[in-house]
């Protein structure tokens, strides 16, 4: 069967069609929520939580017009939504780089470098704030932003490298 047969029987209530999707993309779904989860949570946790979104994908299949995009999505909302529900995740701006230090000096200096990481990737004007974000934040592909955003790939691509040069030009001079 192929995924747009699959997806055509899944849209017309075939559970056969579901099997299908689980089959195939099971280790795709688990992987993005063991990325997520995997270092607070056991296994059958995170198959509870690919359970969901394989129970998304059946709820939701007539609007389904790319199912691993939409798999992969639901996914992370799904794994970063539990992890918010067991009060693990920070806020977005303490979570841009997480470091610690041993001595109270490491401290310091990382908390500055950390601020500097902040400031730079925050001060990124729109919407290449929200590229560089999406893309090394939330690990959504460059095919998904682009679709989500309604921006060429090869722009995505260039707004990317350019908040690379940003970021690297603002450690360069904190280094020094």
């Amino acid at each position: 069967m192929t995924e747009i047969m699959a997806l055509k029987k899944l849209q017309d209530g075939s559970e056969e069609a579901l099997g299908w999707f689980i089959e195939k993309y099971t280790p795709y779904v688990t992987t993005i929520i063991h990325n997520i989860l995997g270092a607070y949570m056991d296994r059958s946790d995170i198959e509870e939580v690919a359970s969901d979104v394989f129970y998304k994908l059946w709820q939701h299949a007539s609007a389904v017009h790319s199912p691993k995009g939409f798999l992969g999505t639901v996914a992370r909302n799904l794994a970063k939504n539990k992890c918010r529900e067991i009060g693990l995740c920070l806020p977005l701006e303490e979570q841009i780089l997480l470091v610690d230090g041993e001595t109270p000096e490491a401290r310091v200096e990382k908390k500055e470098l950390q601020r500097a990481v902040k400031r730079a990737v925050l001060g990124m004007p729109q919407p290449d704030r929200d590229i560089f974000l999406r893309f090394y934040y939330y690990c959504q592909p460059l095919e998904a932003i682009s679709a989500d955003m309604g921006i060429n790939l090869s722009t995505i691509k260039t707004k990317l490298r350019r908040g690379r040069i940003r970021l690297r030009s603002v450690l360069t001079q904190y280094i020094r």
